[in-house]
């Protein structure tokens, strides 16, 4: 049973009672994207813009959705009438005075939002929740301008509200747990699927998910492939949803880029961070994306997308040779049995690797490089190698072309399709893998989030096939350090020395091992 307060609000952590009001400030495509959330929840809604005729067509636009809703059989007419009976709009700031919950979504700047947020709390009453959505500034920073900061949060939704269901409830450095609880309790009750994290430059998602681009940026820049072959290699063999190149096109490369910079900034320039030269070329070049007609590809009527590298037929080789268990390749082995490939298993303790008929190796990517030996042939991580349709290797001047072309046959015999790649260490999924595993392990050991809240957010924030802790947990215990180090080794920039928490993951998951 909840329990409420005299004015019928929720007491304690419970969440904000359906019929009390919820104001929200900012009538844009946000703002009415939360309006219509929290109407369909039952609130009375104030939507409130300063700006002229915003508001008035701000709740049109929000009316115009709900029709559609009744239209589509996903809302009865009864239940929209209702909603439009509770949606109000007003340009004046002192109509918020009975709201339970203020949420803001103007534009980012610091200023604005501190000095809305000082007139809201002359206005307000003291038990009324105050959130921001922002997705860039500190909500510490905007909380600092208030007499009582406690009460405040940041609730960032994602785009487009209504359909999305991630919710990262901040809490700032002054922030009252029970002002934080009641946030989370009322964005639940809303149905949404909320995440706590900590006051933190880019939260949860926009700081983890920053290697999901980098690396992919970084491997052009290094012309070990081009975009449409990562995208691919990204999408087929690491079953992500969309490639980085696809989805900042989708984005807006400015609005990426600037996010990108904003976390680089506020981490004081850490090379972990650090921005593609690469997009802001393509920034200042005004190839925006979809929405300018031309991003890293073209979109104007007409426009051709182009197609991944993918090498032609080749034999596969009669037989190979398994030294060790392959690791997080080892269903190669099965795969390659079912595919006619005769398998040959030999214990190894110096590592994994498979034997061709050339004399040449075939190995897991593992931050090294071809060049650096006689006759290598990488291959990349897979989220699943038997779903998996496509596989990319890499290969240096110094291997063998037997080699190389026993390898593409071999993966083409288990009905991939195969990329050759430059000779990238730590190639493409593999280092994009291991990134995201030491931003989560990273963030959890700063008590940005709990490991399932992170997992939570990556998985409905960025559709991202497994979170990262759980994709770090299946690589093995020290996957994911070990071929950091080898980056590092090769780059040593600081972008991929692996972080203390990551350090710590793999030695405490090492000592279970051998304790079991």
């Amino acid at each position: 049973m909840t329990v409420t307060d005299a004015a019928g609000g929720p007491s304690g952590t419970d969440a904000i009672a359906p019929g009390r009001t919820v104001a929200v400030v900012g009538a844009g495509t946000m703002g009415q994207g939360i309006a219509q959330v929290a109407l369909l929840a039952g609130h009375r809604v104030r939507l409130y813009d300063v700006a002229p005729g915003q508001a008035e067509s701000g709740a049109g636009a929000i009316l115009t959705r709900l029709e559609r809703l009744v239209e589509k059989g996903r809302l009865e007419e009864e239940a929209r009438g209702a909603a439009a009976l509770r949606l109000t709009r007003t340009t004046e700031i002192a109509e918020l005075a009975d709201s339970a919950l203020v949420i803001e979504a103007v534009v980012e700047d610091l200023a604005v939002k501190q000095e809305l947020f000082r007139a809201l709390e002359e206005v307000v009453a003291d038990d009324c929740l105050l959130a921001t959505n922002t997705s860039s500034l500190s909500v510490t920073a905007v909380a600092g301008a208030l007499r009582r900061p406690g009460r405040f949060v940041g609730l960032h939704f994602f785009n487009p509200a209504p359909l999305l269901p991630l919710v990262e409830v901040v809490s700032g450095f002054a922030t009252d747990e029970d002002a934080a609880a009641r946030a989370h309790e009322t964005a639940k009750a809303w149905g949404k699927t909320p995440v706590r994290c900590a006051d933190t430059p880019g939260f949860i998602v926009n700081r983890i998910a920053r290697p999901f681009y980098a690396e992919a940026f970084a491997v052009h820049e290094e012309r070990g492939a081009d975009p449409a072959t990562i995208d691919a290699i990204l999408r087929e063999c690491g079953g992500f949803r969309m490639g980085p190149f696809e989805l900042t096109d989708l984005i807006g490369q400015d609005v990426n880029e600037a996010v990108t910079r904003s976390v680089w900034e506020s981490f004081f320039r850490s090379p972990k961070f650090a921005p593609s030269l690469a997009q802001r070329r393509l920034v200042e070049s005004g190839r925006l994306g979809r929405k300018s007609g031309h991003g890293w590809y073209a979109y104007e009527d007409g426009a051709e997308r182009p197609e991944p590298h993918t090498a032609p037929a080749t034999e596969p080789p009669p037989h190979i040779t398994v030294e060790g268990d392959l690791g997080p390749a080892r269903a190669l082995i099965t795969l390659c049995r079912e595919s006619g490939i005769t398998v040959h298993e030999e214990d190894e303790d110096r590592g994994t690797r498979m034997l061709l008929p050339s004399g040449g190796q075939l190995v897991l990517a593992d931050g090294q490089t071809s060049a650096e030996f006689r006759d290598v042939v990488y291959f990349d991580l897979a989220l699943d190698y038997r779903s998996a349709t496509r596989i990319a290797l890499s290969a240096s001047e110094v291997t063998g072309w037997e080699t190389l072309r026993q390898s593409i046959g071999l993966f083409q015999a288990l009905g991939k399709k195969v990329s050759v790649i430059g000779d990238v260490p730590g190639m493409i999924v593999a280092r994009t893998v291991a990134m995201l595993v030491d931003a989560a392990a990273d963030a959890v050991a700063k008590g940005v989030a709990s490991p399932e809240d992170v997992d939570t957010a990556m998985r409905l924030g960025v559709n991202y096939p497994v979170g990262p802790v759980e994709w770090g947990h299946r690589l093995g215990r020290a996957w994911a350090h070990e071929l950091l180090d080898e980056l590092h080794a090769r780059v040593p920039t600081g972008r991929y020395a692996p972080s203390l928490g990551l350090y710590r993951q793999s030695y405490v998951r090492m000592k279970g091992e051998q304790a079991s």
